[in-house]
């Protein structure tokens, strides 16, 4: 008997700020991001629980969604954003105005090219990957809405597709866009996991 655990996996909408690396800087969602994901969630309506990364363009909405349809939640900083380092708040603009050369190796392989002081690629794969074998084992055969960041999401879509860790920012994941896991629990065999859509809409 093989048991199936659905998981959709959502980018939260626009921030106050505009486009720039952020990943522990902790800005609000903007009108138009709390539309945007309005938008993207309405037509869902089984999930059996929330998860969401702290940060409070994520958990902002989800405490809010979390209420509106009577859905427990919680929140799991093994899902928050990479942390970007010297690169915090700052804009690719900033960034291309001061080193352009630093910008252009990171979009060609982030895993040898962090910013300084930055989280390690490999230590936030570890991280969310930790966090995402948690929730498939404490989840398992429900239906979850997990809220997070571009780079969380990036790294769960890698680890199942087997792309190299290089490849990571080949994946587009935007604004407010889902993205659909589909995991199979057979009896006495590992889970196997399965991309059924990505960045599409319910």
């Amino acid at each position: 008997m093989t048991e199936t655990t659905t998981i959709d996996l959502i980018r939260h909408g626009e921030v106050e700020g505009g486009s720039r690396f952020r990943g522990s800087t902790d800005d609000p969602l903007t009108k138009l991001g709390w539309q945007q994901m309005q938008q993207t969630l309405e037509a869902g309506s089984d999930w059996t629980h929330i998860i969401s990364s702290p940060l409070q363009r994520c958990a902002k909405f989800t405490e809010y969604w979390a209420e509106k349809n009577k859905l427990p939640y919680s929140l799991d900083n093994g899902f928050q954003e990479m942390h970007f380092g010297d690169w915090e708040g700052k804009t690719s603009d900033d960034l291309s105005a001061t080193d352009p050369d630093a910008l252009q190796r990171f979009w060609q392989d982030p895993n040898k090219h962090a910013p300084n002081n930055a989280e390690l690629l490999s230590d936030f794969r570890q991280r969310v990957l930790n966090a995402w074998q948690s929730l498939i084992h404490r989840q398992q055969g429900q239906h979850i809405l997990l809220i997070s960041h571009g780079g969380p999401i990036r790294i769960i879509l890698a680890d199942i597709l087997e792309m190299p860790l290089h490849a990571l920012l080949r994946l587009e994941v935007p604004l407010a866009a889902i993205s659909r896991i589909r995991v199979y629990h057979a009896q006495k065999q590992p889970p196997s996991a399965s991309l059924v859509f990505h960045a599409g809409s319910l």
